[in-house]
């Protein structure tokens, strides 16, 4: 199991950003909804080991958040939200840091597989505070798959995408999604029924909804997915 969540939560004094949360990720894209505030990115944060939970347990790759940190990092692959880069450093020079991190063999031709993929052969030469905010999504992107992690988290990873990009890195994420777990948060409700196979929606830190699109379409007399979104975060107000 690439992701288990067994009664998560994280408080910030008496506010409860996440309250008690469970829910499993195998191999395949998993869309994680919630309006702004919801909890979507301190559950991502969480899972990563970027910030400790308050209670409950998580797994990464069969390694536990709290207590084995250094392995679930090195499994996992993190794009987050504010997408932060070393804007001074090219292209290269920034993957090639990242490999050096990872301590990535034969780390040439593992940038050059990565460059191809997210599509960033035509910039791979310029400095990243010179790119577009599409091409500096595609280094974030680049920098998360680089060491082929077993377990990807990717916070609004196509934000700033032109409809042309779009089309790309969706299929870069479905064909991720094949052979590994990812984790795609966005509040793009096209993207999901793009690119996911099961989705959780989260709320108020609590999470509504969790099952697959048809599943959870099915449940609420074929709404679409935008539909049934504003029906279950509107609804608890």
């Amino acid at each position: 199991m690439g992701i288990m969540v067994n009664d998560l939560s994280k408080h910030y004094g008496t506010q409860k950003a996440v309250d008690r949360i469970s829910f499993e990720a195998g191999v395949g894209v998993l869309g994680f909804l919630g309006p702004n505030g919801a909890g979507k990115s301190t559950t991502m944060k969480m899972l990563t080991g970027y910030i400790p939970q308050t209670s409950g347990k998580a797994s990464v790759a069969g390694f536990d958040t709290a207590d084995q940190q250094i392995e679930v990092k090195q499994r996992v692959g993190y794009l987050p939200e504010s997408n932060p880069l070393y804007t001074d450093m090219y292209v290269k020079e920034a993957l090639a840091f990242v490999a050096d991190i990872h301590a990535i063999p034969d780390p040439v031709k593992r940038i050059a597989e990565v460059i191809e993929l997210t599509g960033l052969t035509p910039e791979q030469h310029k400095k990243i505070g010179q790119l577009s905010k599409g091409y500096k999504q595609r280094v974030g992107l680049a920098q998360a798959i680089l060491h082929d992690p077993k377990v990807l988290i990717l916070d609004e990873p196509t934000s700033g995408l032109d409809p042309n990009q779009l089309i790309g890195i969706r299929q870069l994420i479905r064909d991720l999604g094949k052979t590994r777990t990812v984790v795609l948060s966005t509040h793009i409700m096209q993207e999901v029924e793009a690119t996911c196979d099961r989705v959780v929606i989260i709320n108020k830190g609590h999470i509504v909804a969790n099952d697959t699109l048809e599943g959870l379409k099915a449940q609420h007399g074929g709404n679409t997915l935008e539909e049934i979104f504003i029906k279950l975060t509107l609804g608890m107000n």
